[in-house]
């Protein structure tokens, strides 16, 4: 089960959050049969959404990530509760791409780099809120960086990693996220940049077994960090039959009508967790009785 570990500098000028998730990754490759590219690349969005996930103060508010570039992997959708229980899901789970320029999983070439990020907020209110910005570079990690500077406006960075074993297992995944507050001065602005340059990559912390709390320490390191709070992040969905029997019903009187009269048995299949839910003529006549026409 992965962890999570919120840390704060003892002046309160400077957040750092991370997360170990290889086993949501490994979840994740499980239940979607992800390539080894699309694995690295929905881990990390996912990854990013736990983190984001815990950020959220009520009880029943969700942050939703939806990656749509110009890519072969098409949309790469992450959701996290602040319970940092997160589901993912992506429109093509097998990509075979060579490696990058550097001998890595070319996510950017799976994700493309032409397209946008959009951050879904569900915070209890009428509406939700949404922040979308440009992809700067496809990798993730710069793009919610980029996502936290233009609609936030709060200087972040972040770190994102997936490795993946030749057998396509996840090795390990996890990632980390440090915010500045808006009275940090600059000696501290200092002391984090060194602090983030002499970090290694993500993905080889966590495969030497590095924890969270040891993350966030270096990353705080001269700047007194105080533990905030852990919870566990897991992979958890939330679908029901009554959710599905009401997205049916939103399909309206025609749609749902031919769907009942063309096969004795309509089948219905989760996008997050691919769970199955299976509906007679009958059940769907019923349904019928609550639709209306579009």
């Amino acid at each position: 089960m992965g962890k999570i570990v919120r840390t704060i500098s003892a002046d309160g000028s400077v957040m750092a959050c991370a997360i170990d998730t290889t086993d949501v990754v490994s979840k994740i490759e499980q239940i979607h049969q992800t390539s080894a590219v699309v694995t690295a690349a929905l881990g990390r969005l996912t990854t990013a959404a736990a983190i984001m996930g815990c950020m959220l103060k009520g009880e029943n508010e969700s942050v939703t990530l939806r990656m749509k570039g110009n890519g072969p992997a098409g949309s790469l959708i992450a959701v996290s509760n602040s319970h940092c229980e997160v589901k993912a899901y992506v429109e093509n789970p097998i990509v075979e791409l060579p490696l990058n320029a550097h001998g890595k999983l070319d996510v950017a070439g799976a994700v493309g780099t032409d397209g946008f990020l959009s951050v879904i907020k569900d915070l209890g209110l009428k509406e939700p809120y949404i922040g979308q910005t440009p992809i700067v570079s496809g990798e993730i990690a710069e793009d919610i960086t980029q996502y936290y500077a233009v609609s936030e406006q709060t200087p972040t960075v972040c770190g994102l990693g997936v490795l993946v074993n030749p057998d396509l297992t996840v090795c390990s995944a996890g990632g980390y996220l440090v915010q500045l507050l808006p009275f940090a001065d600059e000696n501290c602005i200092h002391v984090l940049e060194e602090n983030i340059e002499k970090l290694p990559a993500v993905s080889t912390m966590f495969k030497n077994g590095m924890t969270p709390e040891e993350i966030c320490m270096q990353l705080l390191e001269g700047l007194e960090p105080n533990l905030l709070d852990e919870q566990q992040a897991v992979y958890r969905c939330d679908c029901s039959k009554t959710r599905v029997e009401k997205a049916l019903i939103s399909l309206g009187k025609q749609e749902l009508a031919d769907m009942r009269d063309e096969l004795p048995e309509t089948e219905v299949k989760c996008h997050f967790c691919n769970k199955a839910y299976h509906f007679s003529r009958a059940d769907l006549t019923e349904l019928l009785k609550q639709a209306t026409s579009h």
